[in-house]
C-alpha cells in the first residue's frame, strides 16, 4: 500500500487536537542524548521511486545468491530445484490467504490438503500418524522431546552431538525452564558414539535424539540405537528428502520422527519461514503437538475433513495442553503437498538419487587432491559431507566467495580446518569440477 503523507493542515488538525504546538514535542519523553539532528546522519537527498529502484538494485550487485554464483551451501537449507507449478498454485487466493482451520465445515479445502501432507509424510517416514506440521525444523525436533517427556514422565534426555547445533540450542531453550536435563552424546569420528550412548543410557532418560544423515552429512544407523535404548524413546531427525533412498525410521523401531520440511518444495528465503514435520507411532496419537485432520462422510455419505486432535492450551485446559504452539504452517505444508503430490515416489527418490551422485562424484574428486581429505572416508552421506582443509577454512570460504563460489563451515568446529559442502541436483559436473580446481590453489 502506497504511504500518504500528511498534508501541513491535517497536521495542524492533529496538534491541536493534542494540545501541542509542534511536532517536536511529541517527542520531549526522548532525552535530548538520544535525539539526532538530521544532518548529523548524513541522509542524502531525497529520491523519487524510479531512482531508488535503480540504486537497490546497484547495491544487489554486490551479493552473491544462488543464481549469482557456485553455491554449495547446506547445514539444514539446501537449494533444490522448485517446479514452477508449485508458485502457481500455491498462489491462488483461496490457498495463499486462507488461515488456521477454526471452523471445519467452511474449511473443507484447507482441512483436506493439510490431511493429504499427513498422509505423504507417514508414507515417507513409515510412522502411523503425523500432525498437520510445525514452525520449523528446530521447533519440530524440540516438541518431539517434550513429547517423549510427557509420554515417559521421565526428566532427562540424550542428544547426539552431531544433531545440528541450531536443533540443539533450540532444545535447551525449550527444556531448561522445565528442570529437564540435555545430556549431550560425544562424537565418534563423524558419527554418534554408541558407546558414549549406553554409559549415559538409564532409568531417567526419556529418549534419545539421533539425526540421520546427521549434521556433518554422515548416515547413521539407528537401529543400533533403537536395541539399546530400553524403555527410552527413540527420536529420529532427518531431512524428509533423503529418507528417500534410506530404510524409513517407521520400519526399524523409531518411536517419533521430527525433521525440516523446507526440501519439498520450499526456498530458502534468508532462513526462513520454514516448515517442521512431526510423525510417530499410533499409540502416541494424544501426546502430538498441534493438530491431526482426519478424514470421515458427512450427513449425506460425502467425503469431509475435520480436525479430530487439537490438544493446545485455546481448546483444552493449559496444563492439559502438549504444546503451546498454536498453529501450523499451513501455507508452506500446502507447497510441501503440491511438491510431493507432483513427484511423486519416483520422482523423489530420483531428486535424492541426482543428489547422492552429484556428491560421491565431488567427493572422488577432492579425495584425489593431495591436501584435502574426506573427514568420512567410508563415503557414507547422501548429499552433504565434512572436508577437511589444509589451511584456514576462513581464509578459504573468503578467496572462494571472491571467485563467486559460496561455502559453508560448520558451526560447530572451533579448529577452523573444516568446510561442510552440500549438492543438491542443482549442481553439476562442469560446476563441481570448478569447485575443484579452485581447491588445487591449496595444494
Amino acid at each position: 500500500m502506497a504511504n500518504i503523507s500528511l498534508t501541513e493542515p491535517e497536521i495542524k488538525e492533529i496538534l491541536q487536537k493534542i494540545s501541542l504546538k509542534k511536532i517536536d514535542d511529541l517527542f520531549n519523553i526522548i532525552p535530548d542524548k538520544f535525539k539526532f539532528d538530521i544532518n548529523e546522519l548524513c541522509i542524502d537527498d531525497a529520491l523519487s521511486e524510479q531512482e531508488l529502484e535503480s540504486f537497490f538494485a546497484d547495491i544487489s550487485k554486490n551479493n552473491l545468491s544462488t543464481k549469482t554464483s557456485l553455491f554449495f551451501m547446506g547445514g539444514g537449507a539446501y537449494d533444490h530445484y522448485i517446479p514452477k507449478i508449485v508458485d502457481t498454485i500455491s498462489s491462488r487466493s483461496e490457498f495463499y490467504t486462507a488461515y488456521t482451520p477454526y471452523q471445519p465445515e467452511v474449511s473443507q479445502g484447507t482441512l483436506q490438503y493439510l490431511y493429504e501432507f499427513q498422509s505423504m509424510l507417514c508414507s515417507l517416514t513409515g510412522m502411523n500418524v503425523a500432525n498437520a506440521s510445525l514452525y520449523d525444523g528446530a521447533s519440530a525436533v524440540a516438541e518431539a522431546c517434550s513429547m517423549a517427556i510427557n509420554i515417559t514422565r521421565k526428566n532427562r534426555i540424550l542428544v547426539s552431538s552431531l544433531l545440528n547445533p541450531n536443533y540443539i540450542n533450540v532444545i535447551k531453550t525449550y527444556l531448561e525452564p522445565r528442570n529437564i536435563d540435555v545430556l549431550i552424546i560425544d562424537e565418534y569420528k563423524a558419527e554418534t558414539s554408541l558407546e558414549s550412548s549406553v554409559s549415559l543410557l538409564s532409568d531417567d532418560i526419556a529418549c534419545i535424539v539421533v539425526q540421520s544423515p546427521n549434521y556433518y552429512g554422515i548416515i547413521e544407523d539407528w537401529s543400533v540405537f533403537n536395541e539399546i535404548k530400553g524403555k527410552s524413546l527413540l527420536i529420529a531427525v532427518s531431512d524428509p528428502l533423503s529418507l528417500s533412498l534410506l530404510k524409513p525410521p517407521g520400519d526399524i523401531g523409531v518411536d517419533i520422527y521430527a525433521g525440516e520440511g523446507q526440501t519439498l518444495g520450499n526456498y530458502m528465503e534468508y532462513g526462513g519461514p520454514y516448515l517442521g514435520l512431526l510423525s510417530c507411532k499410533e499409540k502416541y496419537t494424544r501426546k502430538v503437538p498441534g493438530r491431526i485432520i482426519g478424514k470421515t462422510e458427512d450427513v449425506n455419505g460425502c467425503d469431509a475433513y475435520a480436525m479430530v486432535l487439537q490438544t493446545r492450551e485455546q481448546h483444552i485446559r493449559r496444563d492439559r495442553a502438549t504444546s503451546n504452539i498454536c498453529t501450523n504452517q499451513g501455507l508452506l505444508a500446502l507447497r510441501a503437498t503440491i511438491y510431493m503430490s507432483l513427484m511423486g515416489k519416483t520422482g523423489i527418490y530420483d531428486i535424492a538419487k541426482l543428489c547422492f551422485d552429484n556428491a560421491h562424484y565431488a567427493a572422488s574428486q577432492i579425495q584425489n587432491l593431495n591436501k584435502f581429505n574426506i573427514l568420512n572416508d567410508n563415503m557414507k552421506f547422501v548429499k552433504e559431507f565434512i572436508v577437511n582443509t589444509p589451511v584456514s577454512a576462513t581464509k578459504i570460504q573468503k578467496d572462494a566467495f571472491l571467485n563467486n563460489i559460496l561455502l559453508d563451515k560448520p558451526i560447530n568446529d572451533s579448529d577452523d580446518d573444516k568446510l561442510l559442502l552440500a549438492f543438491t541436483e542443482k549442481r553439476n559436473k562442469k560446476q563441481i569440477d570448478q569447485l575443484v580446481d579452485f581447491f588445487k590453489k591449496y595444494e
